[in-house]
């Protein structure tokens, strides 16, 4: 199926932000809006207003929806919602001659003037439905008042090297479709992270999420000189739907931004994102925690944690403790399952995924007396799982043949993709794992999927039912994660798919990535830095690995998560240096929840020749951080960076952390040129600022 043609307007609209929008329906005329935003409640009903298109579309039976979706009957229910700041609706289209039915759930969140919705098909019916393809659940067009260029930015997925999550922008040709979807069958493999910040040339512009854990496709195309159209949706579907069978779309999340600066939406959309799309844990946002492990990977032939052993773990956490290193989580990553240990007959903890229990020789007493000794020193346990992916010759693979997904020309490869599509098998592994978690006193729970399912989904859909495995699938996997957070009411997710690969709407609500970039040159800092400027674009959750306590390194991976694996047993190590580095992390953290601003461009972050530095501004208090790099083959000493966020006639003291030297500067200075100094390459600078009373010297 193609979906990648020119998109014609089925609907035209566009919003006030702060001034005047248009608000045009095809054979409507402009209406005009001034003054105040919109109220999100009255947009959310206009769009979705009785008798006309909606801002979604698809393909019924050969015939787009726009020419037969208004006939259908059609009702409008407003929905208690739980959540405090959110409005919720239900809209049902029904055509009582096929007895096919459209649900569309659209939530609503008036402090940031954004909206999502998904769809749901079911046939009412007592045969097949009609095919359904197309299905594009955003279907749009935004008219804007002013003339000239849209802009589109957007970042790159995960590659597993320095590009990942780089920042792009492009400026849209007339007529041109921007196409956009990922690799593999993972959300954010590729070239493509599923957030787009779209600018118009009235200074204002809309942010789009994409919620599908799967393969997604975007389309952007500026339509002229004034209108800029999207469509999104899943990338590969053209079924029929079975009597009384129901299935769900991607979600597509909208907010809308008005300022001359980009950066604004982008920390609109942050801020949106830890108000409404974070775990909450009593009603309270839940915070990714500061973690390590248990002096991570062992010598060859060993693996990660593949010869750990539970007397040993227990002695790492207490020599943690007694050199003042205590982590919030001890995490166990891969290698603690049965077989793993046993590398005289090549045995690895990634050929060995699907023996899920525990290595008794290694653990006697399960996974218990190492949380039990975490938990009497006060942190939490986080375990390493990968359910998805099956070795052949596995626990799993040979007890349950009937839950695993094949590829019949591929029986030589040792993948097998577990079929959360099946509910009963996706039933099975949801209370298994959850049963694991509460044996083994497991507080954290991390999911890792080192492989691409889509292959595997692609061979299995049945004749005349494309895309339906990995509807089921996906469907699977959200109810899967569902069941254990609503299982263990304090339990937070680590989202990892060989790193950040499964990023997108819906996972980030209940996930967040903590190893971002997985078997990437463990210990690349220049890379690590690449990622952080990169992600913070659009995510405030997220985090990575430190290997090193060097300031330049440690620096390097710092965001609101970290996981800490310095090797605390060599004697060239210096515990000094790792609790500084613990100190600096406490201290600075707090930034990083709040604005970001990328000080040295969008160009290519990659490269060895230059600085690269940020800022994370509070203004909840008016102080912020500035982080800076010169890399090792950078000559310049010195950079001139405009800082964003500070109040121009206000004063600010700011303090270079590592001399502890401060100097007094006033705001319109500080967004003018701040001058940034490093004597020697592979060098950083960490600088705080905050507002003070007192006024430069003259002198």
């Amino acid at each position: 199926m193609k979906h990648f043609k020119k998109i014609e307007s089925k609907f035209l609209f566009s919003l006030l932000i702060m001034s005047v929008w248009s608000i045009i329906a095809v054979g409507q005329t402009t209406a005009k809006i001034s003054k105040h935003i919109p109220e999100i409640e009255k947009w959310i009903q206009k769009q979705f207003a009785k008798g006309k298109t909606p801002p979604f579309s698809f393909i019924c039976d050969g015939k787009p929806s726009a020419e037969f979706i208004r006939q259908w009957d059609y009702s409008q229910q407003k929905i208690e919602s739980e959540e405090a700041d959110v409005i919720k609706y239900l809209f049902t289209y029904y055509n009582p001659t096929n007895e096919l039915k459209v649900e569309c759930t659209v939530k609503g969140y008036p402090s940031y003037q954004a909206a999502e919705w998904v769809l749901n098909f079911t046939n009412k019916g007592t045969s097949n439905s009609p095919t359904l393809e197309q299905v594009k659940v955003v279907d749009l067009a935004m008219q804007y008042a002013s003339k000239g260029e849209f802009k589109l930015h957007y970042a790159d997925g995960n590659h597993i090297s320095k590009y990942d999550f780089h920042p792009r922008s492009v400026t849209l040709t007339t007529g041109e479709t921007k196409q956009m979807s990922p690799q593999g069958g993972r959300s954010s493999e590729g070239d493509y992270l599923p957030f787009f910040n779209i600018e118009s040339p009235a200074g204002q512009g809309v942010i789009l999420g994409v919620g599908w854990s799967g393969t997604w496709y975007a389309d952007v195309c500026a339509q002229d000189n004034r209108t800029i159209s999207m469509a999104s949706g899943m990338k590969t579907m053209k079924l029929y739907l079975r009597p009384q069978e129901t299935i769900r779309t991607p979600s597509i999340s909208l907010m809308f931004w008005e300022n001359i600066d980009r950066m604004a939406g982008h920390n609109k959309f942050r801020r949106f994102v830890l108000a409404h799309k974070s775990r909450k844990i009593n009603g309270k946002f839940a915070e990714y925690p500061l973690s390590s492990g248990f002096n991570y990977r062992d010598p060859a032939p060993c693996t990660e944690y593949s010869c750990l052993t539970a007397d040993y773990a227990i002695a790492m956490v207490k020599r943690y403790i007694q050199f003042g290193l205590k982590p919030e989580v001890f995490w166990l990553d891969a290698g603690w399952n049965t077989d793993a240990a046993d590398f005289e007959h090549g045995k690895t903890w990634a050929n060995t995924a699907g023996n899920w229990t525990v290595d008794t020789l290694r653990f006697p007493k399960g996974l218990r007396p190492v949380a039990d000794e975490i938990h009497k020193v006060g942190a939490k346990f986080m375990v390493w799982f990968e359910p998805e992916r099956v070795i052949r010759g596995t626990q799993w693979a040979v007890e349950h043949p009937d839950w695993m997904l094949d590829i019949p020309e591929h029986n030589n490869d040792t993948y097998l993709l577990f079929d959360l599509g099946n509910p009963e098998a996706c039933h099975w592994m949801s209370k298994y794992i959850g049963d694991m978690l509460e044996e083994n006193s497991i507080d954290y729970y991390r999911q890792d999927f080192n492989m691409q399912p889509d292959i595997y989904w692609a061979a299995n859909d049945e004749p005349g039912r494309t895309g339906m495995k990995e509807i089921r699938h996906i469907e699977g996997l959200y109810y899967f994660w569902d069941y254990l957070l609503s299982r263990f009411p304090n339990l937070l997710i680590d989202n990892c798919a060989s790193g950040g690969r499964r990023i997108d709407w819906e996972t980030i609500g209940r996930s967040a990535p903590l190893w971002r970039s997985d078997c990437y040159h463990y210990d690349d800092p220049d890379g690590y830095q690449c990622h952080t400027y990169g992600l913070n674009f659009f995510l405030p959750l997220h985090g990575t690995g430190s290997l090193q306590t060097d300031p330049y390194s440690f620096r390097s991976s710092v965001s609101t998560a970290l996981i800490y694996n310095w090797k605390i047993t060599d004697k060239n190590a210096s515990v000094y240096e790792m609790q500084r580095c613990l100190k600096e992390f406490h201290e600075i953290r707090p930034y990083y929840y709040e604005d970001y601003y990328p000080l040295t461009g969008t160009e290519d972050m990659t490269r060895d020749n230059i600085w690269l530095a940020y800022q994370m501004h509070r203004p909840s208090d008016d102080s912020g951080i500035i982080v800076a790099f010169r890399r090792t083959a950078s000559k310049d000493k010195k950079i001139t960076v405009r800082l964003s966020g500070v109040d121009p006639e206000k004063y600010y003291t700011v303090t270079d952390m590592d001399s502890r030297q401060s100097k007094i500067y006033q705001g319109k200075e500080l967004t003018s040129q701040l001058p940034l100094f490093l004597e020697k390459p592979h060098s950083s600078l960490l600088l705080k600022y905050k507002v003070t009373n007192e006024k430069p010297n003259k002198e």
